[in-house]
């Protein structure tokens, strides 16, 4: 009852390929095991970061635990320190305490912890003044206790940070520099010398539209031989091969898309993401006083927020309308195949090779909407085109003129019933009901060499529609529009997000003429 084309094993990856391959000296291995030319899937969680925040929160927690029951005693130190140690906590994070750079030093922190530790001490004493006025902190007392916390929290954080330079010059990370010469290179010299920030540079990552000769321009020379990597293929093995866990970013990261591109790449692959240099201007004013630097190159942390892909909160929505969907569209579903038998000869199904999240191959189930002497090859072809004039792809919609196209899968297309079967996909979990339309193969990859973003949006699973379908003409909007507003999707994703997007397509089908 089915027309079968090819049915690629569903763990099965499409190259996601970059501009233009290139001759190139990169001395990168291949990875290990096939099917891995994408990113690993994304940590869920910054380790190194955890690894140094939390001593840092204990080594807080201890001072101010010491100080109270130096001056407050045994009797009144447990009710205060309930209170103390989470507000303490917090104005710490406030004032970004707990983002310390790639060599922090306690003396940074100093003004800051001073700080602190008197409006947490002054709010002690004017609620004991209030609460207990026998119990009142006389101003000595009082200047003590903000001296004697401010040095506990100083050697505290002091150690830790001397252990985390310990640590970081034994098991430096590895790096990925991304950037043009002279600078690139001459930041990469400066971490191969200095181990203690523990950012071992492993290449350099020139996006291609910042390379001074082309892709095809040979790489420079220095006086540290590192691989210049410009293609997707050359950034996933370098990150599965070494296990990337920093990105060095010495130019702006939305300077072009294709900067762009790989920022975005690094923060699903959950890279810490660092701008040393002129990157690390804020909004084009200088270095404050105590800025973070390599060796002379200023730096700090761009603060991400970890990606948000769905997970179990979309699963879980797209199983709770996908199975009543399914249950209750029976008859339906039963009355179109049997429209379809009668109409156009056997073969009710057509099944499309499609590329779903993070580039693995799945088949897409639709009904058939060509003419049974079309057969497999006519459904098939009317389904592998390619990117048109306009930017748009072409494809079933784009050829519902064509001589082969029966009344009825006219009218499947029409109202988009034709797509129905699709709800299958989404209950096995190779689509979602919201995320960016799949495409064929030969259209991702031509798709990919044209638009530096369009790789992202593979970071969600496919779904039957999505926020581009809904700012488009009916044949779909052009590839740099999908692009956009398939990202734009997924950088903003929320579940309310989804059934907004839901709703808006049941009422543009319903009322197709009104947006």
């Amino acid at each position: 009852m089915t027309t079968d084309s090819t049915d690629a094993p569903h763990s099965a990856r499409v190259p996601l390929p970059s501009a233009a391959p290139r001759p190139t000296a990169v001395a990168v291995r291949p990875p290990r095991g096939p099917g891995r030319e994408t990113l690993p899937p994304p940590r869920p969680g910054r380790g190194t970061r955890r690894r140094t925040v939390a001593p840092l929160m204990a080594a807080d927690a201890l001072a101010t635990t010491g100080t109270a029951l130096l001056v407050l005693g045994t009797g009144t130190a447990p009710t205060a320190l309930a209170a103390m140690v989470p507000v303490l906590l917090l104005l710490h994070r406030g004032a970004g305490l707990y983002r310390p750079g790639p060599a922090p030093l306690a003396l940074n922190d100093l003004p800051a912890l001073l700080g602190r530790a008197a409006v947490c001490w002054c709010a002690v004493a004017a609620v004991l003044a209030a609460a207990h006025p026998g119990q009142a902190l006389p101003p000595g007392l009082l200047v003590c206790a903000v001296a004697a916390h401010t040095l506990l929290a100083f050697g505290g954080r002091a150690t830790v940070y001397r252990a985390h330079r310990a640590a970081a010059r034994r098991r430096p990370r590895a790096t990925l520099i991304v950037g043009t010469d002279p600078a690139a290179r001459q930041l990469a010299a400066v971490l191969h010398a200095h181990p203690e920030y523990g950012l071992r540079p492993v290449g350099l990552v020139t996006p291609p539209s910042l390379l001074p000769g082309g892709p095809d321009a040979p790489p420079a020379r220095g006086r540290l031989p590192l691989p210049r990597l410009t293609s997707a293929q050359e950034i996933t093995r370098a990150v599965i091969q070494n296990t990337v866990r920093d990105a060095v970013f010495t130019l702006p990261p939305y300077g072009d898309p294709h900067t762009a591109a790989l920022l975005r790449r690094f923060i699903d692959q959950g890279s810490a993401i660092w701008l040393a240099g002129a990157a690390a201007a804020r909004e084009g004013r200088t270095p404050h006083a105590g800025t973070d630097h390599l060796w002379g190159f200023a730096c700090r942390r761009l603060e991400t927020a970890p990606p948000r892909h769905g997970g179990r909160g979309k699963r879980a929505l797209d199983l709770a309308l996908a199975v009543p969907a399914l249950v209750v569209a029976a008859p339906l579903l039963l009355g179109c195949a049997l429209a379809v038998r009668l109409a156009d000869g056997p073969g009710v199904l057509c099944r499309q090779e499609r590329i779903g999240r993070g580039g693995r191959r799945f088949t897409l189930l639709t009904f058939r909407t060509l003419r049974a002497d079309k057969g497999d090859e006519g459904d098939e072809a009317s389904t592998q085109g390619d990117v048109t004039d306009d930017g748009r792809t072409s494809g079933v919609s784009r050829t519902s003129g064509v001589g082969g196209t029966s009344g009825v899968g006219r009218l499947l297309r029409r109202t988009a019933l034709a797509g129905l079967p699709q709800l299958w996909n989404v209950l096995r979990g190779e689509m979602s009901l919201v995320g960016p339309r799949p495409e064929r193969p030969r259209v991702v990859q031509q798709c990919t060499q044209a638009h530096p973003e369009y790789a992202a949006r593979h970071r969600m699973p496919v779904g039957i529609t999505g926020l581009a379908q809904l700012h488009g003409p009916r044949g779909g909007p052009s590839v740099e529009d999908r692009v956009r507003f398939d990202n734009l999707y997924i950088d903003s994703w929320s579940l309310w997000q989804d059934i907004r997007i839901l709703l808006r397509t049941v009422a543009r089908l319903v009322r197709p003429e009104g947006r």
